[in-house]
């Protein structure tokens, strides 16, 4: 017998993952990165803007300051001359602190007359807009900016040294750059706030949803109190989870009644069954009791029938069964089929519903809710007692459907439990049924977004009868 293989190294072991893919699967960490990127292409299209737009107000000044420098000096040279416009030249050169102003004035030939120019600039022409050129100004090149003018025989030349301005730029140039590191690094760090802000808000829920899988179905999400997001869906989880206990505690009271409920049916059959095979003296008795036992499992079958029909409208898998329908011939259907069980008991059945009285939902269910309404009211009203089916608009867009009767009615704390599946009252006993009846109406009446509701038809009256509204949207 040969032992088993090691385990492959550097294998991880099951159910624990890297740290890292744990990270990475964050949704937090998925946030933050998008929180990082947006708030980082925002603080490079604002600190581009603002670049842009200093460098152009920078530009415009330079290139106002020119143009009035050389509209003035024009001017000079109209009022005063050659030697004024010179003059004129001279005092800037001495007045200018920054070193920055170009003034040349030479005549046709070339000749300097006045500047602090050398030399006129190759490829510089006179009279053009204003232009870019490389000069050398007190024995250092440098680029400038320039406008020319021609004043009559002379030919001026007045710009500014962009030497500082591009020294400007590149200080605006590593301002930006460090603002950008600046925003990256409150970017990042706003990242990782957030990511864990959001874990934090999110870790209650993920500990109590753990809980109840582990079976803890008292579990429920804490609530901050603030009323944000996260309390609504901390709130809609919580709904959740008690409408998930409800079913629970349901299914669990329907496995303990449909356990209580078909063992005396299949006990019976078995019973009759058994008697028939040992104690039948012909043919004739042995099928009674076969047809007996077949009668009870026919009860059992109802039963599941029954049960099968409320699951469908609980689940809402009836819904695509809806269209429109004409809700007064479907109660004339009704009342018609309990008309016969109602006359055999001397009872008076009455239809009150205005023609042509239309809705929307699945007509076979609402048949079958009506005609288990019917069924009680018929079983439970004396000999000689009333029965009333009627249905009238309520309001906008809704309908209540009603049976009223003059039985013994339910009390008020059999009327809070009528709904349930199986429960039947004291006094109801002995009478044949499943209580299955109301389950199922209730069941397609929240199929049908609408409400169920039981009490006296006539309050204070002995006996005060029951009265049953089924209130139902007519547009599902």
């Amino acid at each position: 017998m040969t032992a088993p293989a090691p385990p492959a190294p550097n294998r991880p072991l099951p159910g624990l993952r890297p740290a890292l893919p744990r990270l990475l699967q964050s949704a937090g960490l998925r946030f933050a990165v998008l929180f990082t990127l947006v708030f980082a292409l925002g603080t490079v299209v604002l600190v581009a803007v603002l670049w842009i737009a200093t460098a152009a107000s920078i530009d415009r000044q330079l290139l106002a300051a020119i143009r009035a420098d050389a509209v003035a000096l024009a001017e000079r040279w109209r009022t005063g001359g050659e030697s004024a416009l010179i003059d004129a030249i001279e005092e800037r050169i001495a007045t200018d602190s920054t070193n920055q102003a170009l003034y040349l004035l030479t005549d046709r030939q070339g000749v300097k007359l006045a500047g602090n120019l050398g030399a006129w600039p190759e490829g510089v022409e006179i009279g053009a807009s204003f232009q870019r050129t490389s000069i050398v100004h007190e024995g250092v090149a440098a680029d400038a900016r320039i406008i020319t003018r021609d004043l009559g025989g002379l030919r001026l030349l007045v710009g500014r040294d962009e030497a500082e301005r591009v020294q400007l730029r590149l200080l605006l140039t590593e301002g930006v750059v460090w603002s950008l590191g600046a925003s990256l690094v409150i970017a990042l760090m706003g990242a990782a706030l957030i990511r864990q802000a959001l874990v934090n808000r999110l870790d209650p829920a993920l500990r109590t949803a753990m809980q109840i899988a582990a079976g803890d179905l008292a579990r429920r999400v804490p609530l901050s109190g603030r009323g944000d997001e996260f309390d609504r869906l901390a709130e809609t989880m919580n709904a959740m989870l008690d409408r998930i206990e409800a079913l629970m505690q349901g299914i669990k009271g329907v496995s303990d009644a449909i356990a209580h409920d078909l063992r005396t049916p299949i006990a019976r059959a078995r019973s009759k069954l058994e008697a028939g095979l040992a104690h039948a003296r012909d043919e004739g008795e042995l099928r009674a009791a076969m047809e007996e036992g077949i009668a009870d499992l026919d009860q059992v079958s109802r039963i599941f029938q029954a049960l099968l029909r409320i699951a469908e409208a609980e689940a809402g898998a009836r819904r695509a069964a809806f269209a429109p329908f004409d809700l007064t011939e479907m109660l004339q259907d009704a009342a018609e089929f309990y008309s016969v069980a109602a006359e055999a008991r001397d009872q008076q059945l009455t239809l009150e519903a205005r023609p042509g009285l239309r809705m929307v939902g699945d007509r076979d269910l609402l048949l079958q809710a009506v005609m288990n309404l019917l069924d009680n009211a018929v079983k439970f009203t004396p000999e000689g007692g009333r029965i009333v089916l009627a249905a009238q608009p309520q309001g906008e867009g809704w309908v209540e459907v009603t049976v009223a009767d003059s039985g013994p009615g339910l009390a008020p704390a059999d009327r809070a439990r009528a709904g349930e599946r199986f429960f039947r009252a004291d006094a109801s006993r002995n009478t044949p049924g499943s209580g299955l009846g109301l389950s199922l109406v209730r069941a397609v009446a929240a199929l049908h977004r609408g409400s169920l509701e039981l009490a006296d038809a006539k309050p204070g009256a002995d006996p005060p009868g029951l009265l049953v509204r089924l209130r139902l949207p007519r547009a599902s």
